[in-house]
């Protein structure tokens, strides 16, 4: 990571230099504003730092012009005459940190660190929306979010790996586009990417579904058949919702990822496998390993890296891209989604998470009355949550200001003229609020 310290004192510009070279980074110092931006516009710089007051171009007119030069770009104002104006006049510019003199150097580093986690993540996500660029993804990757964006990063860290990878999320979250996704960003990416739903197989077909069987092994066998792990070599393996998986199978499905191998039903003979193994999950696997539901080596084995996709409810800020998304994907009209409607939608917590606010915006899109889309069109589940919410906020609402009346009734004694001047309201609207909250004088 190179940084850029500007200050014009010197002890202070070695001092900072000086310690930044002894954790680890590039450093170039200069002494002004003029030499500083000179740099920047010729090298690539992840962070700088800039004294707030100099001779010349000060530290907030810097960091505007680099702004404007790389609206990207990282920076953190350093200042002997730190005030709250400043520091909110420095933020609206666009610095990431605001630190007075003399700079704790513990917090500047956790700070710089903190900015290095964050070019890093979003220099993934950007290799990764490269690589995925009009590519075989059913969806687009939308990580406009923090939450979503460290998903992605972790994604692109682990596709090179050939380790067993285990995605956990609630239902929608888009687990088996992860899935894909690994794939597509792994060495394995031009082979075979099988999926097996382990919800949707018949317990008794499972064995047969996964390792395949030779003519005759059963009753209805006419035939050899591959397995989805044979049809899955060289290539990845995605075993959706794993956690359904019956419990008598999974010593098989073990020993074959330990040995590398499987044989067919009704056949002696093994089959040597070079598979990548990706497997999602709803459930609590932990829980049901106490449970008894699923074996703790086989959860082990399968989950030597792991990630897992946060609840639309905690990234709300990409509910209004997936809006956008579904809205260019579906309508076949002209259609906008008004500022009261995307409030509503962003409010709501999707516990079905992106597929729910898929289908929600197909069903508004069928039943939206104009070319703008207003609460009203919204499904019906969304509309009531709103209501219900403002519902709550204004039964708690009430009740606070009937124990605010009878606090202040109480602490003067019922004499209504006094208690009105403490709650800072008229006599005559403090009758009225008695009655609405059925409060009835003592001496009533």
């Amino acid at each position: 990571m190179k940084i850029l310290v500007v200050d014009d004192d010197p002890i202070q510009r070695e001092m900072l230099a000086g310690f930044l070279v002894n954790q680890g980074y590039r450093v170039i110092a200069v002494a002004n504003g003029e030499e500083a931006l000179d740099v920047f516009q010729k090298q690539a710089v992840h962070l700088s730092l800039l004294d707030h007051h100099m001779p010349g171009a000060t530290g907030g007119e810097v960091l505007a012009k680099m702004k404007a030069i790389n609206p990207l770009a990282h920076v953190i104002l350093i200042t002997a005459y730190g005030d709250v104006q400043t520091a909110v006049t420095v933020l609206k510019l666009g610095a990431d940190e605001f630190l007075e003199k003399p700079v704790d150097l513990a917090l500047l580093l956790n700070k710089i660190r903190e900015i290095e986690r964050e070019i890093t993540v979003e220099e993934d996500v950007a290799v990764v929306k490269e690589a995925v660029e009009d590519g075989p993804l059913p969806l687009r990757i939308i990580a406009g979010s923090p939450a979503m964006k460290e998903v992605i990063s972790l994604v692109r860290r682990t596709a090179d790996s050939p380790w067993p990878v285990l995605i956990l999320g609630e239902t929608g979250t888009g687990k088996e586009l992860i899935a894909r996704l690994l794939h597509l960003l792994s060495p394995r990416k031009d082979q075979p990417f099988i999926e097996v739903n382990c919800a949707a197989i018949p317990e008794n077909l499972f064995e047969s579904e996964l390792f395949g069987h030779e003519k005759g092994a059963f009753t209805g066998a006419v035939s050899r058949r591959r397995g989805r792990m044979e049809l899955a070599d060289r290539g990845t393996l995605f075993l959706d919702e794993i956690g359904e998986m019956p419990l008598n199978l999974q010593p098989k499905l073990l020993r074959s990822l330990q040995e590398n191998k499987i044989s067919r039903v009704g056949s002696e003979s093994e089959i040597h496998l070079d598979l990548r193994l990706v497997s999602a999950s709803n459930r609590d696997i932990k829980h049901m390993i106490d449970e008894g539901q699923f074996r703790e080596d086989l959860y082990y084995r399968i989950k030597v890296l792991e990630i897992e996709i946060p609840p639309l409810r905690e990234r709300r800020e990409d509910i209004p891209v997936l809006v956008a998304f579904f809205l260019e994907r579906y309508a076949h009209k002209a259609l906008r989604v008004s500022h009261e409607a995307l409030d509503t939608l962003i409010k709501y917590p999707f516990p079905g998470n992106v597929r729910e606010i898929e289908h929600a915006i197909q069903r508004t899109i069928t039943l939206a009355r104009g070319s703008v889309v207003h609460p009203s069109d919204l499904p019906g589940e969304i509309r009531r949550h709103e209501a219900t919410t403002e519902g709550k906020l204004i039964e708690r609402l009430n009740a606070m200001e009937r124990e605010m009346i009878l606090s202040a009734l109480e602490q003067k004694d019922w004499v209504q003229t006094q208690a009105a001047e403490v709650l800072g309201i008229s006599e005559r609207v403090l009758r009225y609020k008695m009655k609405k909250h059925g409060i009835i004088g003592e001496d009533s």
